[in-house]
């Protein structure tokens, strides 16, 4: 063996033994599965880790095994795997995709998730006042209402377009809680069933020159061609709105959302109630306080949307 490949193979020797040292010595493991590495999971890692950190629960002396799905199923299956092979004290899920098969598979060791949409309707939790199972966390729910308050701003719309993805949980359930107001209001919901890329490009055309509005589910499928879905709405002249603040930093027009670090923080104080001896059933699933309104400025100047009188004083957020 040559000497750079007997340095390598040292380094990474020294660096495999270094990581089981670090667990070795932690007093407690935690396992963290990321569908995938979207700001929004970031972000509510990073709230969830402080809060810990401020309750002692920090990385010197909690070992935090951090695993991304990539928004890959089967990886993530794979991975669900390797964490009920190992010996945790707690697992924190990030996302729907990421919790629906840690959940099904892992019945005897805590779950925390955050950034779940629906956890009963996903089959995570029996409810919302006790999961009955040895899950609990925060979900990402946001009230239609006050997304449809924000979106009359703009204009009367008589057809609101959703974009969502079959087999996404999160996606079919935001489809369902859009249909479900329909009879509140005076417009019809039109669904949008995008099941693989090439779907974008041969059904939005026809969709933006009927509706007046194009609602942004958490699909997958959606979020990975968002900036081609925005170009093509915003040459249309019809409005974007989501749940999903990374989506509005990347492009869509309008945002009503949970503010996704305050959402980490309350599900950090869950997981250290846990850690402190709790049962996950006994810790209500809860949504963080108040949300965020978002306006993409840079949308809103090349669509040359007009805002409504008074609209600014309710934006908490830009992006320019």
């Amino acid at each position: 063996m040559g000497a750079t490949k007997k340095l390598l193979f040292s380094g990474m020797a020294f660096l495999i033994v270094a990581i089981f040292s670090i667990e070795a010595q932690a007093d407690r493991k935690i396992g963290v599965l990321l569908f995938s590495g979207e700001v929004r999971y970031l972000e509510e890692l990073k709230g969830m880790q402080e809060r810990l950190a401020e309750e002692g629960f920090g990385e010197n002396n909690t070992a935090f095994i951090i695993e991304n799905a990539d928004a890959n199923k089967a990886r993530a299956a794979e991975l669900v795997q390797q964490f009920a092979a190992t010996k945790l004290d707690l697992i924190i899920t990030l996302g729907t995709s990421a919790t629906i098969p840690v959940s099904r598979e892992i019945k005897d060791v805590p779950i925390v998730f955050c950034g779940v949409y629906d956890p009963v309707g996903a089959g995570i939790a029996k409810a919302l006042e006790s999961s009955g199972n040895n899950t609990t966390g925060v979900s990402s729910k946001t009230p239609l209402s006050k997304l449809m308050e924000i979106l009359g701003y703009f204009r009367h719309v008589k057809r609101l377009a959703v974009l969502y993805t079959t087999g996404e949980k999160n996606s079919e359930l935001q489809l369902k809680d859009m249909q479900e107001t329909e009879k509140n209001y005076a417009f019809k919901i039109i669904p949008v069933r995008l099941s693989k890329i090439d779907d974008i490009e041969q059904l939005l055309p026809e969709v933006l020159r009927t509706a007046e509005a194009v609602f942004i589910t958490g699909s997958n499928l959606v979020d990975s061609r968002i900036s081609l879905i925005t170009d093509m709405a915003v040459n249309a002249k019809v409005v974007t709105i989501t749940h999903l603040e990374d989506l509005v930093e990347k492009g869509v027009l309008l945002g009503v959302c949970q503010n996704t670090y305050s959402m980490g923080q309350l599900a950090g104080e869950k997981a250290v109630m846990i850690l402190k001896g709790a049962e996950p059933s006994s810790i209500p699933i809860e949504t963080s306080k108040g949300y965020d309104v978002l306006l993409n400025m840079r949308t809103a100047k090349e669509g040359k949307f007009e805002l409504a009188p008074g609209f600014m004083e309710i934006v908490t957020k830009t992006i320019e």
